[in-house]
């Protein structure tokens, strides 16, 4: 069965969503606030790799950058922040249709349903990043959505 990166383009289509998302949220007056502080330079690419490895693909995310541990501290210790999250949604299904993922397509379900629960789940340490465990792995996710 072929895998949720592959039906999104592999590598090169998420990328190309990444770069559409990180579009949207720069234009989003609410979600910009998280990139006030600035950003890596390959935010993109470093998206890609991990979205590419949380639906399937290559493993390169955590071989090259890091762990699950290190991506959800880096969204920890901010509070709650609910329409942030529900507007970097917002933005990540606009960017589905700037990059031509049809509606109604099985492939656009699962990547809405994947984007929306890791938004919200990659935030659950309000208070602080501290409170992270150590040793996290990313998360899976395929058409039957998370992964055990």
């Amino acid at each position: 069965m072929q895998t949720v990166c592959d039906a999104a383009g592999g590598i090169d289509g998420l990328r190309r969503l990444a770069e559409a998302w990180h579009c949207r949220v720069m234009a989003d007056e609410v979600v910009a606030h998280a990139f006030s502080h600035g950003f890596h330079p390959q935010h993109v690419e470093r998206l890609a790799a991990y979205w590419a490895e949380a639906l399937g693909g290559p493993t390169s995310y955590s071989q090259v950058y890091g762990d699950e541990t290190l991506v959800v501290r880096m969204h920890s210790g901010n509070g709650e922040h609910d329409e942030m999250d529900q507007r970097a949604i917002a933005c990540f299904d606009l960017a589905l249709d700037d990059v031509g993922v049809s509606a109604g397509s099985a492939v656009r379900q699962v990547l809405h349903d994947y984007f929306a629960w890791a938004t919200t789940t990659m935030s659950r340490y309000h208070k602080s990043a501290a409170d992270v465990p150590t040793g996290l792995r990313i998360p899976r996710w395929s058409w039957d959505g998370l992964q055990p």
